[in-house]
């Protein structure tokens, strides 16, 4: 019998799960695994951006629904929602409208409500353990060199999603800097909207000074001109609503082959965001709930889903907007049709659409451009400030996210000027060089590079929140149930391997001997660490024979009155 205290949850999270009993004691036989808690000394964890927490008002009738309380725990979930919205997703929106027409807005609906399932499951761990992913990662996950001291998962788990958000942060820097140029009418070329967007990074730092609460409704203003600019887009276009309702609840795609399928993948990958797993988890610690209650925390995870559906509901929106005006003005467009109208419009883009019967193929620039020529100078503009006002939108999430995970894995605490100027900086330097040396084909063409890296991170997220979700010794009462692991499995593995498809056709596409070997040398070390989460996965949704069934009985005292102490030597 030893008697410790459990690292992975503070002393009051625990004891509320008895009621408030004077002692707690707790019997655990389990596997000696890696998803026992790797030391028992790790301390608390930091307290990141939210100094303090929003209170939630009491309800003193105990109804089973609350709109005071809905608006109090609002805000995460649209804050988690920008990432559905970020440039790179706008790209897939339009291009999948210009190539599919109508006919692939099913797979949109299906990707945000899986996203929805997913981001469910990110919410409830924050909530039940006060940690967000990343910490629980640093918790829970074994140090497999220990005489090294080297925690090799987590600082794999680490770059990766750190390699995540770079290629997000390149996204939104493309994106910006695209809309800047053509707000400006050329006048700022794009290298300098590069610029420009490190300068607005650290404008937007001090923007939660002025409180929580403040910083969401600027997030939530951010959102707000996105459905306006992209509506204004829908409205003047006027798609077909038969085609929309069609494209929306039959899945189906006739007549559609290679370029119609990468496009479907491609909406999925760019959907469902790495790093927005660990970003959600952390946003909802921001809301005052006392887990020593249980009847609080299943309280908070209502409402935080209940918000998390509106907001995903949003950007749903907000994506059908740009996937139908694409679908409904150019889809089975050649360049040649392009040219003619914008050089009868007098446009000074006509040269980017060469004069040919070759299919037409968009991207944010030409996008703009294009509307620019069919509908006048009004629907290019409102396009671009639409992209700005996702690109900067996007930039904030990325560096919460990124300081969340930095500080979860690594226990290291920066501050957030150097943290996001060593990200921003590894973002910029490509971006600017290929702004500077190249031309805009180029830099949009980073958009499919990008969503490859993405789809090859998504593992890291979705296996890590699925295993912690179900550990009892975690999640306690709330842990995932049979269904939730079943589904869950499913929904993990189909998402998986959906991107894996999306990363070989684009790696096959470059045609290349010497990137297929060096692909191939990658992959096995990359499906060697897949293999070696889903393993872990595979034990807390129940498979304990392959814990090779040595097990321990571990009796655990805590005093919710006082902290636990460290175990003996």
């Amino acid at each position: 019998v030893l008697t410790a205290p459990i690292p992975s949850l503070p002393a009051e999270d625990v004891s509320g799960e008895s009621g408030g009993l004077g002692g707690v004691v707790s019997t655990i036989s389990s596997s000696r695994s890696p998803l026992q808690p790797p030391d028992a000394d790790e301390g608390e964890p930091f307290t990141t951006y939210f100094d303090s927490k929003i209170p939630i008002p009491e309800d003193e009738t105990h109804s089973c629904f609350s709109f005071r309380k809905l608006w109090a725990f609002t805000g995460p979930g649209f804050l988690m929602s920008i990432a559905y919205l970020d440039p790179g997703n706008i790209e897939s929106d339009l291009q999948s409208g210009a190539v599919a027409g109508f006919k692939l807005l099913w797979v949109l609906m299906l990707a945000t409500i899986i996203g929805l399932l997913l981001q469910r499951l990110a919410a409830r761990l924050g909530v039940v353990t006060g940690l967000h992913l990343a910490e629980v990662c640093h918790r829970q996950y074994q140090k497999i060199l220990p005489r090294i001291a080297t925690g090799f998962p987590r600082i794999i788990l680490w770059l990766m999603v750190e390699l995540a958000i770079i290629g997000s942060d390149m996204q939104e820097v493309i994106g910006s800097a695209i809309a800047i140029n053509l707000l400006s009418v050329g006048k700022i070329p794009l290298w300098g909207g590069v610029l420009i967007t490190i300068a607005d990074t650290f404008v937007f730092l001090f923007l939660d000074k002025y409180g929580l609460r403040k910083l969401e409704a600027f997030f939530g203003l951010l959102i707000t001109i996105m459905a306006l600019t992209f509506g204004y887009e829908y409205i003047t276009v006027k798609p077909n609503q038969e085609k929309l309702l069609q494209g929306l609840f039959i899945p189906y795609c006739r007549d559609c082959g290679t370029p119609q399928l990468e496009q479907a993948v491609g909406i999925v990958g760019a959907v469902i965001m790495p790093h927005n797993m660990y970003l959600h988890s952390a946003l909802v610690k921001s809301r005052q709930v006392n887990r020593a209650d249980k009847r609080e925390v299943r309280e908070a995870n209502k409402y935080f889903f209940i918000e998390s559906c509106i907001a995903l509901f949003v950007s749903f929106i907000i994506n059908i907007f740009v996937v139908t005006v694409f679908a409904e003005a150019f889809f089975n467009k050649t360049n040649a049709d392009v040219y003619q109208v914008c050089a009868n419009s007098s446009s000074p883009h006509s040269s980017l659409f060469p004069n040919n019967n070759q299919t037409l193929e968009v991207d944010i620039y030409k996008g703009g451009v294009v509307l620019g020529c069919y509908f006048g100078p009004a629907a290019l503009y409102i396009w671009a400030i639409g992209i700005l006002a996702a690109g900067q939108s996007s930039t904030m999430t990325g560096t919460y996210s990124g300081q969340f995970v930095m500080e979860g894995f690594l226990n290291l605490r920066w501050s957030r000027f150097a943290r996001v100027l060593l990200t921003r900086s590894i973002a910029v330097t490509p971006t600017l060089f290929v702004a500077i040396f190249q031309d805009v084909e180029h830099l949009t063409g980073m958009n499919d590079f990008l969503n490859v890296l993405m789809s090859l991170q998504l593992p890291f997220a979705l296996i890590p929140v699925l295993t912690f979700t179900s550990l009892p010794s975690v999640m306690h009462d709330f842990a995932n149930g049979l269904f939730w692991r079943v589904a869950g499995g499913l929904l993990i593995l189909l998402i998986c391997a959906i991107n894996m498809y999306f990363v070989v056709a684009y790696v096959m596409a470059l045609n290349h001997l010497g990137l297929y070997i060096g692909a191939a040398v990658l992959s096995v070390v990359y499906l060697s660490f897949v293999a070696y989460l889903t393993w872990l996965c595979l034990i807390a949704l129940g498979a304990s024979f392959l814990a090779c069934g040595n097990t321990v009985s571990v009796t655990r005292t805590l005093h919710p009155e006082q902290p636990p102490s460290h175990p003996p030597k």
